[in-house]
Parts: C-alpha cells; sequence; structure tokens
C-alpha cells in the first residue's frame, strides 16, 4: 500500500469563548487532513491547536502540514512508527499537527483489517463517562453553572482555577456549598499558580473534597512539584508539563505527580500515547485522558484509545460539550448525557461532512 496525497483542512469551529488561566478561545483551530491511498482507503485525522498551552496555532500546523504530506507521499503507511519517525527527523515538537497525521495512520491500518480501532489497538468497550468543564468567570456564574450540570445528571465537575489564588478558593468553595457532597469535583490550574500560590490554595481546600488537581504550576517549575506534593491535601495531576514518555519517565522518577494527564494533540498522537500510557502502568501511576477543543471526530478516536487503555481511570471527554456551536461530523463518538459510545464501524468510524468541508480552505498535497 502507498499513499497518493493528502487533503489538508482548516476546520475552524465557531464556539462560545472559553477561559483558562492561560488565555481565552473564542473558536477551535483545527485542522482535518485525509491521507488517500491506492488501496481505495484513506485515514482521517484532526488536532486542535491550542496556542497558550502548546505554541503551535492554526496556521503554523497548516504550513508544517504540508510538508509532511509531501514527505510522506508515495511511503507506506502500514510502517507507522517508521512514517512517525521521519516525522521526528523533519522537525522537533509540533505535535499537535504531528497527531493528526498519526491518528490517519492508525485509522488506515484499523480500516484494512477491517476492525474498529479499539480493537485494532487490542481494547474492548467498556463504560465511559466523562466529566464537564467549567471555564473561569465570576463565582456566581460558575457555581450556577456547577448545579446546572448536577441538575443535568453530571456526576463529575472539572473547574478551571489559576488566577488570583484566594478568589480560587472562594470559586470552589462555593461551587461545593451549591453542589453537594455527592458530586465529584476535580480542579486544574493550567500553571496558572506560583509555588506560594499552589500551596495556599491548596492546603485551603483541604475540606472541600477535591478529587485532585490539574498542573498547578508553570511547567518550567516542575522541579517544585515534589515539595508541593508533600504539603499538599489535594493530590496532583501532570498535564503541561508530561508532553511524551520521557516527560512521564521524568515526573515518575522524580516523585513530581500523584497521574498523568495524556492527550493525544499534546503527546503526537495514539503512538506516543500509548507509550506514556505503558511506562505509567508500570510505574502504578494512574492516567486521565483529556483534550483540547477538538470536534467529535478526534473524540472518537480518543473513545477508540480509551477502550484500549486499562490505565485510564480518569476521562475528561467533554470537549464537545464545553461551547461548540458547529457539528461537523458524520458518525462517531456520541453522548448519552455523560455518557460515550460509538458504533463498531472500521477504523476511526468518523468522517467530516462534505457540505461543511466545501467552505474550508482545502489543499491537496
Amino acid at each position: 500500500m502507498k499513499i497518493l496525497h493528502t487533503d489538508i483542512f482548516r476546520l475552524s469551529i465557531k464556539m462560545q469563548p472559553f477561559t483558562i488561566a492561560t488565555g481565552t478561545m473564542e473558536y477551535a483551530q483545527n485542522v482535518f487532513i485525509r491521507i488517500h491511498t491506492d488501496s481505495g482507503i484513506y485515514g482521517v485525522g484532526e488536532c486542535s491547536a491550542f496556542p497558550v498551552i502548546t505554541g503551535e496555532t492554526q496556521e503554523t500546523c497548516l504550513a508544517v502540514a504540508k510538508d509532511f504530506a509531501k514527505r510522506w507521499k508515495g511511503k507506506d503507511p502500514s510502517a507507522i512508527e517508521r512514517r512517525l519517525a521521519e516525522l521526528d527527523l523533519f522537525i522537533a515538537g509540533n505535535r499537535t499537527i504531528k497527531s493528526a497525521f498519526d491518528m490517519a495512520l492508525y485509522d488506515i491500518a484499523a480500516k484494512t483489517n477491517g476492525q474498529p480501532l479499539y480493537e485494532y489497538l487490542g481494547g474492548k468497550k467498556k463504560t465511559i463517562e466523562t466529566d464537564i468543564t467549567i471555564g473561569i468567570g465570576d463565582i456566581g456564574t460558575m457555581a450556577e453553572k456547577a448545579l446546572a450540570f448536577k441538575n443535568s445528571g453530571a456526576t463529575c465537575i472539572k473547574v478551571k482555577l489559576g488566577k488570583e489564588p484566594e478568589q480560587d478558593v472562594a470559586r470552589m468553595q462555593k461551587i461545593r456549598e451549591v453542589v453537594g457532597d455527592t458530586i465529584q469535583l476535580r480542579i486544574d490550574a493550567n500553571q496558572g499558580w506560583s509555588f506560594e500560590e499552589a500551596q495556599y490554595a491548596l492546603t485551603a481546600m483541604k475540606d472541600l473534597q477535591i478529587q485532585f488537581c490539574e498542573q498547578p504550576m508553570r511547567a518550567w517549575n516542575d522541579d517544585y512539584l515534589p515539595e508541593l506534593m508533600a504539603v499538599s491535601p489535594v493530590k496532583i495531576m501532570a498535564d503541561e508539563s508530561c508532553y511524551t514518555h520521557h516527560d512521564a519517565r521524568r515526573l515518575i522518577r522524580a516523585g513530581a505527580c500523584n497521574y498523568i494527564n495524556i492527550k493525544l494533540v499534546k503527546s503526537g498522537g495514539i503512538c506516543e500515547a500509548m507509550k506514556i500510557h505503558e511506562l505509567a502502568k508500570q510505574a502504578g501511576v494512574a492516567c486521565m485522558l483529556g483534550g483540547m477543543l477538538e470536534s467529535r471526530l478526534a473524540l472518537s478516536a480518543k473513545l477508540h484509545f480509551a477502550y484500549a487503555a486499562d490505565n485510564v481511570i480518569f476521562h475528561d471527554m467533554d470537549t464537545c460539550l464545553i461551547g461548540h456551536l458547529e457539528d461537523p461530523v458524520i458518525n462517531g463518538a456520541k453522548y448519552n448525557g455523560y455518557f460515550l459510545d460509538i458504533d463498531d464501524l472500521p477504523g476511526i468510524g468518523a468522517d467530516i461532512d462534505e457540505d461543511f468541508l466545501k467552505a474550508c480552505d482545502c489543499w491537496t498535497i
């Protein structure tokens, strides 16, 4: 099998503004690709650029995607690790756009085998329930959203923090007050606190039954994480500190986190995500599967991965529930309240609607 050409689409998805500690996104800056082969099978992939976290924009992803497509033309898509190694040799980092190409190769491989992707990865279906995320806002608004989510059937709410630590504590106190004790609460500071602020905030939340805190400090302060863990009553999850399995190894050896958040767009795709998962599993460090602002297409790939990843015990897969105003995806993952499922179609089992793509910028390489 050989790669004939690759279609690259600018997949901008309108959404309600979503605010975290490091910035606000007003639309999903996504890229969609289709890798066509001489067998008649094509693979699909999607990534979602989040510049304030990964340093990649939609424009940089589109530019690098064209270079990747040129390098793979005429090559065998079934040699997945070899193809991905070529991208790493061509350019360092840029893992967001690499994840879309990785995803497309796995889609081709599973379709070629006539299997849903989760079966190709050695997994089986299980119950997956996502949390639901509240962006940063004023205390009253955040509490109202938390109560509305509880009333809609949510059992786990993730709250974005990382601005003023005193206000962050007040936010969580109010949210816990309005939702009661039956709702699981987890928080994400998105690198927003200093060491001193994190120590203060997490200590002040000790009686609020917080499941864990994602990324309390900037990644360049990773050397402070063991000290923070020693005094924090709240468990620590590494997110922006862990892009690859090399980062995971470093964090685990340093005793710098209780948990690790795996994101396909952060790691570079399924291949690297599996390496992080296996390393963490061997070390007894449980993982969460998260994401950026992907459509249901990339969400579908994440769901397949979740079915195959038995050390992923937390699921932050509410991507399409937190403000997307458009849904251009055909088939793919479906929400039943806060539970996810997908039909047993070959590969990822999702595609983008052709009418939606007609309005998108497109390049064929």
